[in-house]
């Protein structure tokens, strides 16, 4: 046996993912999988019920734990990845206040733009890395004040699913440096909470987990009964699911760009700096005390996708992909689609778009609206690989991953116009969870 193993998962918007990962980062036995859905209604609204995705999240680790002892993988610590900027409230004993809110829910736009009123948006952004935006949990907490009413006092802390996760299995309430910097209360430079948002929000440093990468090791009796052994291990606080996706692409080497295309869309570079400084126009979030990550994310990516092919009831994927194959690769140059579903994050939401299409005749074809969109989507993909590069320099290669790209030569090929030069897309693995277990695995050989 080997104890070089890590059990790896990845809390992501459309599934719980677990897997074990070798020393060298491979994946190792059999993987689980497990669906996972949001609420969307009222409009605006992308929330979950928290229990249901820990419920999800146990049983990932139940099937990836059996497999791991049916190969005889010995398990030598737990990491954990999820999306960054969800929050939802919990009581004095961890119990859900309130429903998990994602960085899709838009109902805190005019709770947004107060809190503009309230702090200088731009030396925000400069401390914390983050916009004064809806997306973020900072803008939701101000909103949630309001909407909440006298649950809102009730909250004895504001967390994330991954530190929600973390404290039903040890009892610990501890949250990362890279999920912490995603929440628009970070000071990312002295990697401590930003006293000024803090009360903007109308919270203390006492509403959030311990700020600490350190790991907890113990599991509280009945999970430590379930999983024995991992029940001595050491379990890393969750990363954000951006960061573990670029380390685990292989894009954290110089002159690499990362770029994802799954239920939305980001663009990053990891960076070594020992002052880092948060680029206009751009986030930066920790991967740890040492990395950072600066991009640019679009919320309508392969979410988008999934909704246009159920709504234009198209032909089935292998057919509608030949269809595309033999048509011009140019867009009709009448046809114009503003892909925008779900409400966009900075700098693309100051547009205030609403899906449309536009240029339509009475030729136009279903596949024609899915080609404009999937141009329409490329175009954005693009425009923000220009504004990374802008800030950090050409990148010598551009290494791509996620669900969208590897369901679509077609839209691999519109992407590769949209960008003027090729991409270099990674294997079909998960690579988020590779990234989490591949930081787990630097902090255990010390």
């Amino acid at each position: 046996m080997s104890k070089r193993h890590v059990l790896a998962m990845d809390i992501g918007s459309s599934s719980v993912r677990a897997q074990v990962y070798d020393a060298r980062g491979r994946a190792a036995g059999a993987g689980a999988q497990v669906p996972v859905r949001w609420r969307t209604h009222p409009r605006g609204a992308m929330e979950a019920d928290a229990d249901t995705l820990v419920r999800a999240a146990l049983t990932a680790l139940d099937r990836a734990t059996k497999a791991a002892r049916a190969a005889k993988l010995e398990i030598a610590a737990v990491a954990i990845d999820t999306f960054w900027h969800g929050v939802m409230g919990v009581d004095a004993d961890g119990r859900t206040l309130t429903p998990l809110y994602a960085w899709g829910d838009t109902r805190a736009r005019d709770a947004a733009a107060r809190l503009r009123e309230r702090v200088d948006a731009e030396a925000a952004h400069g401390r914390t890395g983050c916009f004064v935006h809806e997306s973020y949990p900072a803008a939701k907490l101000v909103w949630l004040r309001q909407m909440l009413g006298d649950t809102f006092p009730r909250a004895a802390a504001w967390l994330s699913i991954g530190e929600h996760l973390g404290e039903r299995l040890s009892g610990v309430r501890r949250t990362s440096l890279s999920m912490a910097s995603a929440t628009g209360l970070l000071d990312v430079r002295e990697c401590r909470w930003d006293a000024e948002m803090l009360a903007a929000c109308g919270i203390t440093g006492a509403h959030l987990p311990e700020l600490s990468d350190e790991p907890v090791r113990g599991l509280l009796p009945p999970f430590a009964r379930r999983w024995p052994e991992l029940a001595g291990v050491p379990w890393f606080p969750a990363l954000g699911d951006g960061a573990c996706a670029t380390v685990g692409s292989g894009a954290a080497k110089p002159g690499r760009l990362a770029l994802t295309v799954g239920t939305s869309a980001a663009v990053r570079v990891l960076r070594e700096d020992a002052e880092p400084r948060v680029p206009d126009g751009l986030w930066l979030y920790r991967v740890d005390a040492r990395r950072t990550v600066a991009g640019r994310a679009i919320s309508n990516g392969g979410n988008t996708f999934a909704w246009l092919r159920r709504t234009l009831r198209l032909p089935r994927p292998d057919r509608l992909e030949a269809m595309l194959a033999s048509a011009a690769d140019e867009p009709a140059p009448h046809l114009r689609a503003i892909p925008t579903l779900l409400g966009e994050r900075p700098p693309l939401s100051e547009r205030g778009e609403a899906a449309t299409f536009a240029g339509m005749t009475m030729d136009t074809t279903p596949v024609d609206l899915w080609r404009a969109w999937l141009w329409a989507v490329a175009g954005r993909v693009a425009d923000a690989v220009a504004a990374v590069e802008g800030e950090y320099g050409r990148a010598d290669e551009i290494v791509a991953s996620g669900g969208a790209l590897h369901a679509s030569a077609s839209f691999r090929r519109i992407l590769e116009r949209a960008l003027g030069r090729p991409i270099t897309l990674r294997d079909d693995g998960n690579d988020t969870a590779r990234g989490a277990a591949l930081v787990a695995l630097e902090r255990i050989r010390g």
